[in-house]
């Protein structure tokens, strides 16, 4: 099923609220720190002695946020413009095969609950000590990217810094400033950096998907399915990310050594079901349009649109890390989303490649090797990166299944618009049945489901409990 970001709104009631506790114990979850690792998470950090708390940065998150990996500063270099970007350097507080290493190990990436997280590294650490909180004072990974007029990357550079962010910022708050020409030059040039780098993307034949944020609210005793649609904010930051991961990765195949996120172009069959399922939803899709010009027409705020963007994300599976030392490059270095060769290096508080991607983008701008002990880990850190993003899936999958059978409980027996996505090879009898409002998922049973078909379906039953949602045709 399709991967999504989904929150709720409100104290969930009792019974979401223990089905998400039984999920966490059901499905492993890490639970407390062992003392060891708390005690190496209170370790003073390795200081670099580089300062550059001179640079206004600042970030860009959710209002609720305290977990900060980037901090950002735009400025004009002639007729081109410079990226300065600070990533959390969690590597100055984490020391090599110490418990607390060795727990990030166990844990992978931090694991999101509508109710709550788990965190990779524990609070005091990532929403604290490491974290690039509004004037503090923290050890980074600067990287400065130089562009040109047209935003493509003409240099790059990275070294550990002291910095020291100046704002904290959420979307809307941004949005708002850039829209209503108030923003100061720093932040004004987001939308100018961004858009350029999107006009790039779609030349190099790239594309970001734009899926809006599910959002359960609590109401009147019981739940509302609402949208957060991405704001063009939103895609002007990732831009400046991304920006980086493709830096990252040119820098480590320059080098001969990395850590790539890696995509394999998708199978014709895989398109040709996206194509079965547009048509279901009523989307019109030309056979002379490619698939990231339809995605870059659909308005995610419309319901049947923001259900086949949820869709698209299946073309994201066969996502993985690629790992390479020595010079010996992999067959595959490119991410197909991207359309470029990429990296995970931005987000080191709640991923566990990416200390190890900014370590080797540090060691081959100085000229010298990674250190022994990031090399002693590449040829593991694929599996365990798989295994971490397993059980993250398992969790964002079951999570959407219990919120969704909470929403729905009351509305047993009620009849629904929808398309049939998944049909089960080996049980045809078995699907999977996206609605086209609420844009809910859920497994339906019927014989001879007829795959990316429209049909009106029966909700016969919703039990949060048991994280089931189920459906018949009507």
């Amino acid at each position: 099923m399709p991967r999504r970001h989904i929150s709720v709104t409100g104290a969930p009631e009792a019974p979401l609220r223990a089905a998400l506790t039984a999920l966490r114990t059901e499905l492993g979850v890490p639970d407390a720190y062992p003392p060891e690792a708390l005690a190496d998470a209170e370790r003073p950090p390795v200081l670099p002695t580089y300062d550059a708390t001179d640079i206004p940065l600042f970030t860009i998150d959710p209002p609720t946020s305290t977990d900060l990996d980037q901090a950002m500063h735009l400025s004009r270099r002639g007729t081109g413009y410079r990226v300065r970007y600070a990533i959390a350097d969690v590597a100055a507080f984490v020391v090599p095969g110490s418990t607390l290493d060795e727990e990030t190990h166990r844990r992978v990436m931090t694991l999101y609950f509508p109710d709550e997280k788990v965190p990779l590294h524990p609070p005091v650490l990532s929403e604290g000590a490491a974290s690039l909180l509004p004037d503090r004072t923290r050890p980074a990974a600067l990287w400065t990217i130089d562009l040109d007029a047209e935003g493509r990357t003409v240099a790059v550079d990275v070294r550990r810094a002291l910095v020291r962010s100046r704002a904290k910022l959420d979307y809307e708050g941004v949005q708002k400033e850039i829209g209503g020409g108030t923003a100061e030059e720093p932040l004004a040039l987001l939308k100018v950096i961004g858009r350029l780098r999107e006009e790039l993307e779609v030349a190099q034949g790239g594309i970001s998907l734009n899926v809006p944020e599910q959002e359960i609210v609590e109401r009147d005793g019981g739940y509302e399915l609402t949208y957060r649609a991405p704001l063009p904010a939103d895609a002007w930051n990732a831009q400046i990310s991304l920006l980086t991961g493709m830096a990252a990765a040119d820098l480590m195949l320059a080098h001969g050594t990395g850590v790539l996120r890696t995509l394999p172009a998708a199978p014709d069959g895989a398109v040709g079901r996206l194509r079965r399922t547009a048509h279901a939803l009523h989307i019109d899709w030309p056979h002379h349009v490619s698939y990231a010009a339809l995605v870059r027409s659909l308005d995610p705020h419309a319901p049947h649109h923001a259900a086949f963007l949820q869709e698209c994300t299946t073309l994201l599976r066969g996502a993985g890390y690629t790992v390479f030392q020595d010079g010996v490059l992999p067959s595959i270095t490119t991410h197909s989303a991207v359309a470029a060769p990429y990296a995970h290096c931005t987000a080191p508080l709640r991923r566990l490649a990416d200390r190890y991607a900014s370590e080797i983008c540090l060691a081959a701008v100085a000229g010298e090797a990674p250190p022994e002990w990031v090399q002693a880990a590449l040829e593991s850190l694929p599996h365990e990166m798989a295994e971490g993003g397993r059980r993250a899936g398992a969790v964002e999958r079951a999570c959407v299944d219990i919120v969704e059978a909470a929403l729905l409980k009351e509305r047993v027996g009620e009849v629904f618009d929808g398309c049939v996505v998944e049909v089960e090879e080996r049980r045809p009898s078995v699907g999977v049945v996206q609605l086209e409002s609420p844009a809910v998922i859920g497994r339906i049973d019927g014989d001879d489901l007829p795959l990316g078909e429209r049909l009106r379906v029966r909700l016969v039953q919703a039990d949060p409990g048991a994280a089931k949602v189920r459906f018949a045709p009507a």
